[in-house]
């Protein structure tokens, strides 16, 4: 099948791979444009712009996929079916409307619709989510549902990881639904919510919320953004792994070392930090950075 694929992320690149391995390879990738990346903010392509450059597939990043000029390019490839997978901009008519669209969402909808679904499932303390392929509509992740398939979310789970295996589900699905062409159907009324987009400011650990939803926050933002926790010294200190203390209260907010380990204090419980991010630094195991910080008090 003559397909075009649209996406951005790290996420579409596993989808774009296991599509481009198949009869339905597409013969066009649509991206965003280049734009500062990583802690240098250096100017650098998409990782789908590097994907369709190694896979060989041609490649346009248009400023605004809605434009006259973007609907001929796609118009002229004459595609069968538009793919997409993280694209990260809104499809509006008559784009929308102009060619058959299946989009690959990493929740199991109605739950989830939105910018950050696999976060907001990890945080949630869901114990699955999944992949849907649906057909998008002017109503964001509201389209009829093609197939899903569900995933058990692990006790250990991190969005890297989880992310992964749901984006090999989702390369999976998009090909058998392309191959074996299912009826679609429209989507309960009941179970719906929402993964708002991961403001910048949740990065930080607030302490009045309890440890076990804190935890959960650390899996939920590692490795991708990360969370962190201030020091006395007003610095931030990046947080990539932590567990829960049973036993062992701390004030709200208090950082204490405590026989080698780094403590932090909830409402209610208590974080262990196993993994940290020192800022410009690498990241490093806590026991690590504890040798360099022996000021830190041993009570809270």
């Amino acid at each position: 099948m003559r397909t075009v694929y649209l996406g951005t992320s790290d996420f579409s690149v596993t989808v774009l791979e296991r599509l481009a391995a198949t009869p339905h390879r597409p013969v066009l990738v649509v991206t965003r444009p280049d734009r500062p990346r990583g802690r240098g903010r250096k100017v650098g392509p998409p990782p789908v712009a590097e994907a369709a450059r190694r896979l060989g597939i041609e490649l346009i990043q248009p400023e605004s996929l809605n434009d006259d000029a973007s609907r001929a390019r796609i118009a002229a490839a004459e595609p069968e079916v538009v793919c997409i997978c993280e694209f990260g901009a809104l499809i509006k008519e008559p784009l929308l409307s102009q060619h058959e669209m299946l989009n690959v969402h990493p929740s199991l909808l109605p739950r989830w619709r939105g910018a950050a679904p696999i976060e907001r499932a990890i945080e949630a303390g869901d114990e699955e989510t999944g992949v849907t392929i649906m057909r998008p509509t002017a109503e964001f992740d509201a389209g009829p549902v093609c197939l899903q398939r569900a995933e058990r979310i692990r006790p250990d789970d991190d969005y890297g990881s989880l992310a992964r295996r749901l984006a090999q589900l989702g390369g999976e699905l998009l090909v058998e639904v392309l191959d074996t062409r299912p009826a679609c159907h429209e989507q309960p009324r009941d179970g719906i919510t929402y993964a708002d987009k991961i403001d910048r400011g949740e990065r930080r650990l607030d302490p009045r919320r309890r440890a076990d939803e804190l935890e959960r926050h650390v899996r939920a933002l590692s490795p991708r953004m990360g969370t962190y926790v201030e020091l006395p010294s007003g610095e931030r200190l990046g947080v990539l792994r932590a567990a829960l203390i049973a036993g062992d209260e701390l004030a709200p907010g208090k950082l204490v070392a405590r026989d080698g380990r780094l403590l932090f204090g909830a409402a209610a419980g208590t974080l262990e930090l196993l993994e940290v991010q020192p800022e410009g630094k690498r990241a490093m195991g806590a026991a690590d950075w504890l040798r360099g910080h022996r000021d830190l008090p041993a009570r809270g």
